[in-house]
C-alpha cells in the first residue's frame, strides 16, 4: 500500500504523522508526506520522502506575533486560498499511485488534501489530534478570529451550527473556487466535507476520551507517538547529572509576545520553589536569563527521554507535549495560548496530574502558585498513576486499520 500523509501546522501536527509513517513503514507500506518546510529534517530523519507546502510556518507565526506581517481576520479567506493551492499542488506532485490520503492540520490544507483524493479516486481520512476539533454535543467549538461566540448561545449543538456557518463564510468561496479549477464540484459545507462523517481521533483515550453519545462516528486510535531513541546531548546529560531534577519550561511551536519576560518570570518562579531550571528554546527562542549554573537552555531534543528526568513540565498545552509529559509521569503546569491548549489545560487539572494556568501570560506570582500545586507529592503520585494508563500503540493501531481497510486488495473505489 502507498499512503500519502498531509499535514499543515506546527510540530504538534507533524509529529503524529511521523509516528504513523514509522508504523506504516514497519508494515511494508510506501509512505509519502506533504508538510511545511519546517519539518524537512524530521521526515528525512525517518527516511520518508516529503514535499514541502508553502513557506515556513515558523516564520509566519513569528511575523504575526512581532507585527512584522500582521494577519487581520479579513485576510483569512485569501490565506485559505493560498494554503489550499499550495497543499493541492504539493500533494499531487508526490502522490503517485497512492491508495489513501490521510490529512490533519489547518482546514484549508485538509480541504486541498481531500480534493487530491477525489481527483485520484482514492479514499480520504481526516484525523484530529484532540476531541474539540470535532463537533459534539459535549463541548463547544474552537473560536475563530473575528468570529466570537455569542454570549447568549450556550447549547453546544447550536454553537457547532454557527461554527459551520463561520467556516463556510471564511473558507467556502476560496475552497470552491479552487476546486472548480481542478474540475471538482462545489461543496456546501466545508467543515463537514473536510472532517467527513467518520473522522479519526489520534488522542489517548485515558488522557483525552471521546465523549459518547455523540452525533457522528469517531474512530479513536490512541495518540500517534513516534518512538524516539535519540540520546540526549552530552552537555544536557551533564546538567541533569549535576543536581536534583530540574523543572522544564518550554512553549514548543508558540511564538510569544514577550518571550524574555516570560522566561524571567518562569526562571524566578522555579527558583523560588527550590528547583533548577531547564529552558526549552522552541519557536519563542526562550533562553537563559542570567549566567547562574542552575539554569540551562536546550533546543529540540528527545522529550520522551528528557521528561522522565525532570521534576515538572511547564508548557503551552500542545497535544504532543501534554501526552509526552503524561506518559513520562511528569507533573505539568499548562499555560494555554490558543486553539486546543485550554482543553488540554483543563484535562491536566481534571486528572490531577498538574495545574492549569489562568490565561496565556504567566507572571512570577501566577507561576509560583501553579508550581506549588504541580510539585506537591499528591500531584506527583497521581501523575505516576496516570502514566501507567497511557497507551503507546496508537500509531500501530491506525497503521493496521489503514492496511486492513485501504490496502490494494480491498480498496474502496471512491473516498
Amino acid at each position: 500500500m502507498r499512503a500519502l500523509l498531509v499535514t499543515y501546522g506546527s510540530r504538534g501536527d507533524a509529529e503524529p504523522m511521523a509516528g504513523l509513517a514509522v508504523a506504516l513503514r514497519a508494515r511494508g507500506a510506501d509512505v509519502r508526506v506533504c508538510a511545511p518546510p519546517d519539518f524537512a529534517e524530521l521526515f528525512a530523519g525517518i527516511d520518508v520522502p516529503m514535499a514541502p507546502i508553502g513557506r515556513s510556518v515558523r516564520e509566519m507565526v513569528k511575523e504575526s506575533v512581532t507585527g512584522a506581517a500582521p494577519l487581520p481576520p479579513e485576510s483569512l479567506p485569501e490565506r485559505a486560498a493560498r494554503v489550499f493551492t499550495a497543499t493541492y499542488d504539493a500533494a499531487m506532485a508526490i502522490a503517485g499511485e497512492c491508495d489513501v490520503v490521510v490529512a490533519t492540520g489547518l482546514m484549508p490544507a485538509a480541504a486541498g488534501a481531500r480534493s487530491v483524493a477525489e481527483k485520484l479516486g482514492v479514499p480520504y481520512v481526516f484525523v484530529a489530534c484532540f476531541p474539540t476539533y470535532l463537533p459534539s454535543p459535549h463541548h463547544p467549538p474552537l473560536t475563530w478570529p473575528g468570529r466570537p461566540t455569542p454570549p447568549d448561545v450556550t447549547d453546544n449543538r447550536a454553537l457547532w451550527d454557527l461554527n459551520a456557518e463561520h467556516l463556510n463564510a471564511l473558507f467556502g468561496e476560496a475552497v470552491n473556487t479552487r476546486r472548480a479549477t481542478h474540475g471538482l464540484p462545489p461543496v456546501d459545507h466545508v467543515r463537514d466535507h473536510v472532517l467527513t462523517d467518520r473522522p479519526w481521533l489520534a488522542a489517548d483515550p485515558a488522557l483525552s476520551p471521546w465523549p459518547e453519545p455523540a452525533d457522528r462516528t469517531v474512530v479513536q486510535t490512541g495518540a500517534w507517538i513516534r518512538p524516539d531513541e535519540r540520546p540526549l546531548p552530552a552537555d544536557l546529560e551533564a546538567f541533569l547529572d549535576a543536581g536534583a531534577p530540574p523543572v522544564y519550561v518550554g512553549f514548543g511551536s508558540m511564538a510569544l509576545q514577550d518571550a524574555q519576560g516570560v522566561a524571567r518570570a518562569a526562571v524566578a518562579a522555579v527558583r523560588a520553589r527550590g528547583h533548577r531550571v531547564l529552558v526549552g528554546r522552541g519557536w519563542a527562542d526562550l533562553g537563559r536569563t542570567d549566567d547562574q549554573d542552575d539554569c540551562f537552555a536546550v533546543g529540540e531534543v528527545n522529550q520522551q527521554a528528557l521528561f522522565r528526568r525532570v521534576a515538572a513540565v511547564v508548557h503551552h498545552g500542545g497535544a504532543g507535549t501534554t501526552t509526552t509529559a503524561a506518559r513520562a509521569g511528569a507533573p505539568q503546569v499548562v499555560v494555554p495560548q490558543l486553539a486546543d491548549q485550554p482543553y488540554w489545560a483543563g484535562r491536566v487539572a481534571e486528572l490531577g496530574v498538574g495545574a492549569a494556568h489562568g490565561g496565556p501570560t504567566p507572571t512570577f506570582e501566577s507561576l509560583s502558585t501553579a508550581l506549588g500545586s504541580a510539585l506537591s507529592p499528591k500531584t506527583r503520585a497521581r501523575a505516576a498513576a496516570v502514566a501507567a494508563t497511557i497507551r503507546t500503540d496508537g500509531a500501530t493501531v491506525a497503521a493496521q486499520l489503514l492496511l486492513d481497510t485501504h490496502g490494494r486488495d480491498g480498496r474502496p473505489a471512491s473516498p
